[in-house]
């Protein structure tokens, strides 16, 4: 089975594409994915009575802890890795054509925000910058670099420099988006106020273990009020994958067309809940064609009827129903 090529995965515009190409995809990691063919074998999956979307097994993302999830013979280009506490098993992605991360994460940022050369492009992401491997600072340099605005740029604990810049961007009335780790936001807003209505804050989301956990409605009306914004953006991804969905507010997201998300029943994951249930997320990136692009993760979510999302939370490990397969 040949692989897709960028055009037909990127060109998906209606469900009928997006399902040819997604079993075009299975077919093609279920062939030449080793991990993942173990995976459908162990399941007693047969590959060829695969005929919908709805059908295709979703590989429990803790593979990518103690296996190379990979559907290429290359050598990987780049190897992204997960954050962690000191001791933690961390993800490797190893991606052996980073174009496809590139011309994913460019499409999108396009079809949710317009072109990139018209934003100042600012990134609090100290947790992220300290390590090796991030793709969110992968993405993050590369959306700095394509904005081509001197003023665009990294900040790292230099809180002083970043308001500095934003009433700089604020009195030039150019726009700017702050895209930062959750932490590091609220450590700003601690020190420093702005009034600055037409900025895109944008958290990636992790506390990293620095402040305590916050729901979601209390931790945007802090940061809408040191911001002075009306409402605060959320991206939404990982290590593990190649595409990303994004929040314009309150919380709900939406995902590019090469991308979904399904909802699996928290004591069965081989059995999927209905919209407005809250369900396991399993995501289809369409994009991770060289690795996996059926993951099932280890978040809770609910789909609403106009095929948005929203992220209710984790399982507790000890809730973990099923994900034992080759996980060893």
């Amino acid at each position: 089975m040949m692989k897709p090529e960028k055009e037909q995965v990127f060109s998906v515009n209606n469900e009928e594409r997006f399902s040819k190409v997604a079993l075009q995809v299975f077919r093609f990691q279920a062939q030449h994915n080793a991990v993942y063919s173990q995976f459908v074998k162990g399941l007693g999956i047969d590959v060829v009575g695969i005929n919908t979307v709805k059908q295709i097994p979703f590989l429990p993302v803790e593979f990518f802890k103690a296996h190379n999830v990979v559907s290429a013979d290359a050598e990987p280009q780049i190897t992204f890795t997960s954050s962690g506490t000191t001791g933690m098993i961390t993800s490797s992605h190893h991606v052996s054509d980073v174009s496809w991360y590139e011309e994913s994460f460019r499409r999108a940022f396009e079809l949710f925000y317009g072109d990139i050369k018209q934003y100042t492009v600012l990134a609090l992401l100290p947790a992220y910058l300290e390590r090796e491997g991030s793709s969110l600072i992968y993405m993050a340099q590369d959306l700095i670099t394509q904005s081509g605005n001197a003023d665009s740029g990294f900040y790292l604990y230099n809180h002083d420099d970043l308001y500095r810049t934003l009433l700089k961007q604020q009195s030039a009335e150019k726009p700017t988006l702050l895209i930062g780790v959750t932490f590091a936001l609220l450590d700003f807003v601690d020190n420093y106020q702005i009034n600055f209505p037409e900025l895109i804050v944008m958290e990636t989301g992790g506390m990293k273990g620095r402040r305590k956990e916050m729901i979601r409605e209390e931790l945007h009306a802090m940061l809408c009020k040191g911001f002075g914004v009306k409402r605060i953006h959320s991206e939404y991804g990982m290590t593990e994958l190649l595409s990303q969905a994004y929040s314009k507010g309150e919380g709900i997201f939406n995902f590019p067309p090469w991308m979904r998300i399904i909802t699996r029943d928290t004591n069965d994951p081989l059995s999927l809940v209905g919209v407005g249930k809250t369900g396991g997320v399993n995501i289809i990136d369409l994009a991770n064609i060289n690795s996996c692009s059926f993951i099932a993760t280890q978040d809770l979510g609910k789909i609403y009827p106009d095929g948005s999302f929203e992220i209710l939370g984790r399982f507790d490990n000890s809730d973990i129903r099923g994900c034992n397969l080759l996980v060893s």
